[in-house]
């Protein structure tokens, strides 16, 4: 295939030889490799890659999108992409092309001469050696393992005809493993948003955990004292990213942060805590692309905002609503600052690191100071019951941990939950130390977030739930 940087010119070329007014070409070249295992052996691995190209052509307001994989035909792509702009109406997010960067841009404009980064199975040999003694200790504990690791790079390619040309290469990684008792009767998870974990820090702390299961406790539904560890809190910190802060969907009503009556609850307090919920492309340690990057359009992103320089953005601040998300067409009529997508998240107590670290603690040095609680591990199957409130649903699995007297004394059965992110940080009443994480649930959608563990005094157990 041709190189992404000459497929960003040449389909520009195309469009306006066909007629367009504007046009935008985004190219994604991807570079995969992963490994998975089960039952003690690894069961496969393999590497691919993929490209994929996105046209959107403008005429007068309107826009019209084409996308394809692998090697394309720009012609036929350009022509299907301006027949839909000249069917469709003018579009609610029609804005002038994106004709200038920032500072936080500059490096990517560098970027778009440089080819894309690749990866192959030898990424993961910090992993596969790790597997290989692990296998042979959980066969002499009489337990399973199983799980994946997965590492890719996403290198975009961004023109358009005002003269904008960008780039940005996207390290992905993780691990996730899963340890579990022959007979079933304990099983535990422990995952890493990196592939160079401390290996043998995730074995040991699967070790740990089903050692803490060989005394089962059995409990009733109810509300229960709960540490939430940071890869819970990521996941439903990224369930409130994505489901409630559209700007547009708020106004019309439609989520937790609209208003009664008209508008949002922007500058609203959610918690007396000073959270600040928060998302910069340029955060240590899970930087992010520095300029918008859309395929389509929705309510609050926009294909006609490609290549506008994101900055730090706080969603909330210490504990009040602060921004929603709007493109800038939806910002103009609204009248607000814009705010469009970043794909990280960040929550700490305090506006800055020096304000929120302090000496918090760990989860460990959370369950010292528990008098009775359960230590959750992990969230999964998390869904949304009702926008209004974000009350979410979702099972504990893998570990829900019996505290008592500042140590864990067991396992309990699992549960169903009904639970609301936003009710959450009103409610948490201890935050400990924000830490990379990875969610169980949202992880593959979000992995790039650095989230505390927190302490709920009365976290909704709403049933019993029959998984293992």
């Amino acid at each position: 295939m041709i190189e992404a940087q000459v497929v960003v010119e040449d389909g520009l070329t195309a469009a306006a030889r066909a007629g367009a007014d504007g046009c935008i070409i985004l190219v994604d070249e991807i570079s995969h490799a992963d490994v998975r295992f089960a039952l003690n052996t690894t069961t496969t691995n393999g590497v691919r890659r993929d490209r994929s190209v996105t046209v959107v052509v403008v005429v007068g307001q309107a826009a019209g999108v084409a996308r394809r994989s692998g090697a394309v035909d720009l012609d036929e792509m350009v022509s299907a992409a301006l027949n839909d702009a000249r069917e469709f109406p003018p579009a609610d997010d029609a804005f002038s092309l994106v004709d200038g960067v920032g500072d936080s841009t500059a490096a990517a404009v560098a970027a778009f001469s440089v080819a894309p980064l690749e990866t192959d199975v030898s990424v993961l040999a910090t992993v596969l050696s790790g597997l290989s003694g692990a296998f042979n200790r959980a066969r002499q504990r009489d337990a399973v393992l199983a799980g994946f690791a997965e590492y890719g790079i996403s290198t975009l390619y961004l023109g358009n005809s005002a003269g904008v040309r960008l780039s940005f290469s996207q390290p992905t990684g993780a691990v996730n493993l899963v340890g579990r008792t022959v007979d079933g009767t304990g099983s535990a998870w422990t995952g890493a948003p990196s592939i160079t974990p401390s290996f043998d820090q995730m074995e040991g702390e699967i070790w740990r955990r089903l050692d803490w299961s060989r005394r089962a406790i059995p409990l009733e539904p109810g509300r229960y004292e709960v540490i939430l560890p940071p890869s819970g809190v990521a996941d439903m910190m990224g369930s409130l990213f994505f489901h409630a802060m559209g700007g547009q969907d708020a106004e019309d009503g439609r989520t937790v942060f609209s208003a009664d009556g008209l508008g949002t609850r922007l500058g609203q307090e959610l918690s007396a805590v000073p959270f600040t919920l928060y998302s910069d492309p340029s955060e240590a340690g899970v930087e992010c692309m520095p300029f918008v990057a859309a395929g389509s359009s929705s309510a609050e992103a926009s294909v006609f905002d490609n290549g506008l320089p994101l900055g730090r953005t706080d969603w909330i601040r210490d504990g009040r609503l602060a921004q929603l998300r709007y493109h800038r067409a939806g910002a103009a009529r609204s009248g607000v600052r814009v705010a469009p997508y970043i794909d990280n998240l960040v929550l700490r107590t305090g506006t800055s690191v020096s304000e929120s670290e302090g000496d918090a603690g760990s989860i460990d040095d959370m369950v010292a100071r528990t008098e009775r609680g359960l230590l959750l591990t992990c969230l999964w199957y998390i869904r949304e019951v009702d926008p209004a409130t974000l009350l979410m649903t979702g099972l504990t699995r893998d570990g829900v941990y019996v505290i008592e007297d500042g140590v864990v004394v067991g396992s309990a059965n699992n549960f169903r939950f009904n639970e609301s992110p936003v009710d959450l940080l009103a409610r948490a009443t201890e935050v400990g130390t924000p830490e990379r994480t990875l969610g169980r649930e949202l992880g593959e959608y979000l992995n790039r977030v650095i989230m505390p563990p927190l302490r709920i005094p009365d976290f909704n157990m709403s049933s019993v739930s029959q998984a293992s």
